[in-house]
C-alpha cells in the first residue's frame, strides 16, 4: 500500500469503550473492571459530548475555561481512542455496551443489512423490519448495572427516549428528557438529589447511581456550520457553564462520594465544500461496486458476487493517490481496526474500505440525496483528529496513577 496504516484503535488500553465500565466499578457494582482507573464514587455520571474531539477542544480552550483546566491536568484527564470508524452510532454503542464495533455489529453511519439487502441508517432511519435488539444483541452496561442493584438513569432529548439506537446501544434504567443543554444537567442533579435526600437514618453503604447525559449540540452545529463557526463556540461555551455549575453543585454537595466523567464519540474535521467527492458522478469508479454504505470520511463499498476486491481497491488508490487509506475488508479486519470481528457484523464491513487522509469526504447522492454535500463537518476516518477524544473527571478528582492504560 502507497500510504502507511495508521495504527488500529487502542481497544485494550485507553479507549472509549471502558469508560461506562470503569465508571460502574467505580461504583462497586460487580461484574465490572476499571480499565481507566475511575476515583471511586457512589455516584458517577457520564457526560457524552457528541462531536468535542480532543483536538476540537485544544483549539478552543478560551471558549471553555473550566473544561480546559481538567484537560490540561495530568491528573484529571485522559486521552482516549475511539473505534472505527469514528462516528455516533459506533462510539454509543461500544460506551453502552463496554466491547468492540466487530463485537457489536454497529460498524458506521450506514450500513448494509445482508438478510435485507439493503442499506440502512443507524441513527434517524431504522426500518420497521430491522429489530435494533436482533441487529445488537448485547447486553447494555446500564441493563448490566441495574440488574446488579445500581439506580440507573440517562438524559438526552425526549426523541431519543425510545430511538431505535437507544434501544440497541444504551437501554436499561429511567429516562428524562430535556431540549436544552443546561435543562439536562438540571434534571441529572434533579434525580440525584431526589435518590440522596438529607435527614433520615441510612444504614449500610448508599445505593449506587449511574448517569448518562448526552449533549448532541455541538455535533449537530459542527455538522451544519463547522468547528470554527461562532455557533459552535457558542454551544461549547453554554455546555462549559452547565458543566462547570453542576460539578461544582455535586462537589459541594457530596465531595468524593461523587465524580463526573465528560467524553466524546469523535472529533470533526471541517471540509471545504470543494473537498466533497460524489462518487455517484465517478462511474470509472464504480465498476462491480453494488452498494455504497459507512461514513462521509469512511465509506464502504459493497461489491458484486463476481467483482474482485483487490482489484476495485487498486482502482481506487490509483485515483486517490494520498488523500486517502484504501483497503480490502480482510485487510482492515487483520489489521484490527474494528476488534475481534464475528460472523455476523463480518458482511456488515465493505468489501473495500476508503478512510479519507486528509480534508475530504465521500458522499453517495443516489442513496442520501444532495443535501449531504451541504455540510461542513465531518468524521468516520482515523485520523488523530477524529479518533482522539478527551476523558474529563470535573469534580476535582483525579485517575489512579497506577493503572496502566
Amino acid at each position: 500500500m502507497a500510504t502507511a496504516l495508521p495504527a488500529p484503535p487502542d481497544y485494550a488500553g485507553a479507549h472509549l469503550r471502558h469508560v461506562m465500565t470503569s465508571a460502574a466499578a467505580a461504583l462497586g457494582v460487580e461484574g465490572f473492571e476499571n480499565r481507566l482507573g475511575v476515583p471511586e464514587s457512589s455516584i458517577a455520571v457520564v457526560v457524552m459530548v457528541d462531536g468535542l474531539g480532543d483536538e476540537n477542544l485544544a483549539r478552543h480552550t478560551g471558549h471553555a475555561r473550566f473544561l480546559a483546566s481538567a484537560w490540561r491536568s495530568g491528573r484529571s484527564a485522559r486521552t482516549l481512542d475511539v473505534g472505527a470508524p469514528a462516528t455516533t452510532a459506533v462510539s454509543l454503542t461500544s460506551l453502552g455496551t463496554g466491547l468492540t464495533p466487530g463485537e457489536t455489529g454497529m460498524l458506521g453511519y450506514d450500513l448494509y443489512a445482508p438478510h435485507l439487502g439493503r442499506v440502512v441508517n443507524m441513527l434517524s432511519g431504522w426500518p420497521d423490519d430491522l429489530d435494533p435488539s436482533s441487529w445488537q444483541p448485547h447486553p447494555t452496561v446500564l441493563q448490566r448495572a441495574q440488574s446488579a442493584g445500581a439506580e440507573v438513569l440517562t438524559v438526552s432529548r425526549p426523541q431519543f427516549r425510545s430511538s431505535q439506537l437507544t434501544r440497541a446501544s444504551l437501554s436499561g434504567g429511567e429516562f428524562r428528557g430535556a431540549e436544552r443543554i443546561e435543562h439536562r444537567f438540571a434534571a441529572a442533579a434533579d434525580w440525584i438529589g431526589g435518590h440522596r435526600k438529607s435527614g433520615g437514618t441510612r444504614r449500610g453503604p448508599a445505593t449506587p447511581l449511574l448517569v448518562y447525559l448526552y449533549v448532541d449540540e455541538l455535533d449537530r452545529t459542527g455538522h451544519r456550520e463547522g468547528t470554527a463557526s461562532p455557533r459552535w463556540r457558542e454551544y461549547l461555551e453554554g455546555l462549559n457553564a452547565a458543566a462547570e455549575r453542576f460539578s461544582m453543585q455535586l462537589a459541594q454537595r457530596f465531595g468524593e462520594r461523587a465524580t463526573v466523567l465528560l467524553t466524546a464519540d469523535h472529533g470533526m474535521v471541517d471540509v471545504p465544500h470543494a473537498a466533497g467527492i460524489d462518487v455517484a458522478e465517478r462511474e470509472d469508479l464504480l465498476g462491480g461496486v453494488e452498494h455504497t454504505a459507512g461514513d462521509p470520511r469512511m465509506m464502504y463499498l459493497h461489491t458484486l458476487p463476481h467483482a474482485d476486491p483487490g482489484q476495485i481497491a487498486d482502482l481506487w488508490r490509483r485515483a486517490l493517490g494520498e488523500s486517502a487509506w484504501v483497503l480490502t475488508r480482510q485487510e482492515a479486519v487483520d489489521a484490527g481496526w474494528f476488534g475481534p470481528v464475528n460472523d455476523t457484523a463480518l458482511p456488515r464491513i465493505g468489501n473495500v474500505i476508503i478512510a479519507a487522509r486528509d480534508d475530504i469526504a465521500f458522499f453517495d447522492t443516489r442513496r442520501s440525496g444532495p443535501g449531504v454535500r451541504e455540510m461542513v463537518g465531518q468524521h468516520g476516518s482515523l485520523t488523530e483528529l477524529e479518533r482522539k477524544v478527551p476523558l474529563l473527571e470535573l469534580t476535582g478528582r483525579t485517575f489512579d496513577p497506577a493503572t496502566p492504560v
